[in-house]
């Protein structure tokens, strides 16, 4: 039997209840020991309702506990960089739920502590949107099916404005950051199919500038509800991002990738992938056999590095930084009216030499 790992949970929310807790408890030898929430009651309700034998004040309480080897972040963003930095000082691995933290500063600081101790496993809670067909897709670029990529086409509809609903933490900036919408969580996605960007220039809309919040208090919107962004991807190809809340019967969620000799198109309703290559008339669904999608194996990821059995692949903190990057760079575009070059910090840490 393996040595036990016992997990500690700082925000047992709604993807940590019904994903991380039954996926952390179906490995043999984790333990779910202890829970923290915003409140001592909220704590105590979680403990009693998922069967977690301890509870503690606070988060900073739960990190220094010595029985932890593990703590497990499904807070908003606001906790995540706080969070991780002191556990991570405290000697515990970390599985942080996205979005990894409020910007790329934050980001950059989890990563940098992150390399202090590299003998920790600090992982982030992966994009799923597009687990199925990311093998398959990347050995059909890998092959050359598209030839050179010419343009990508991103397109994420919310439906039509709901302007009368409450304020949501997603749209509230002392809570989120600058997240916007799914936007860092599909563009996770394209760094898997693509790489990193190379520059962005975008526009935003907040299309229902006030919302309620708690207790009826009235409360302006930061965060936009649409945003439209052409972003530069290798080698020189234009990429079109539609993400929106308000473009209600738009066609999608879909990526259109066009190149030189193919095209591809992914769907994301019933995880579909659809391609033709030059010379075909029509887009053919291309099958893809059950042993080569990937699928949601978070917990087991998690774990398994920790014990040394397995890279963490799905996601490391070195992609986090560059999706948080990639949206700091809308939000700065957005706000500044120019294109933003990527990547926007220190490169050494973007880019980090060989044995960093």
């Amino acid at each position: 039997m393996p040595p036990p790992i016992r997990i500690g949970v700082v925000g047992a929310g709604a993807n940590t209840r019904g994903r991380h807790i039954p996926g952390m408890r179906a490995i043999e030898g984790v333990e779910i020991i202890a829970v923290v929430n915003r409140s001592r009651a909220s704590s105590e309700r979680a403990a009693q309702e998922l069967g977690i034998p301890h509870v503690h004040d606070t988060w900073r309480d739960l990190v220094r506990d010595p029985a932890i080897d593990a703590v497990m972040i499904g807070t908003w963003p606001y906790l995540h960089c706080p969070v991780t930095l002191a556990a991570l000082e405290a000697g515990k691995h970390v599985l942080t739920e996205a979005r990894m933290a409020m910007n790329a500063a934050e980001a950059h600081a989890m990563l940098a502590t992150s390399r202090r101790h590299p003998d920790l496993v600090a992982m982030i809670v992966p994009a799923p949107f597009t687990f199925a067909v990311d093998p398959t897709v990347t050995r059909l670029l890998a092959e050359g099916y598209l030839g050179e990529l010419q343009s990508v086409d991103l397109r994420v509809s919310g439906g039509f404005l709901e302007s009368g609903g409450p304020l949501h933490w997603r749209m509230d900036r002392d809570l989120s950051g600058l997240n916007i919408m799914t936007l860092g969580i599909w563009y996770e996605c394209l760094l898997r199919w693509l790489g990193p960007a190379r520059s962005v220039t975008a526009l935003t809309r907040v299309a229902a500038p006030y919302r309620t919040a708690e207790r009826g208090a009235r409360r302006a919107v930061q965060v936009p509800d649409h945003v439209e962004i052409l972003a530069e991807f290798p080698p020189g190809a234009i990429a079109r991002l539609h993400v929106s809340a308000v473009a209600g019967l738009m066609p999608g969620p879909e990526v259109w990738l066009f190149g030189s000799a193919g095209t591809l198109r992914f769907q994301q309703s019933g995880s579909r992938l659809f391609g033709a290559r030059r010379g075909e008339r029509e887009l053919q669904e291309i099958a893809i056999p059950e042993d080569q999608r990937y699928s949601w194996r978070v917990e087991q990821e998690f774990i398994g590095a920790i014990r040394g059995e397995e890279p963490v692949t799905h996601t490391t903190f070195e992609d986090g930084v560059r999706y948080m990057e990639f949206t700091e760079a809308v939000h700065r575009s957005a706000a500044e009216r120019r294109t933003v070059a990527l990547p926007l910090l220190d490169r050494a840490l973007y880019h980090p030499s060989p044995g960093v």
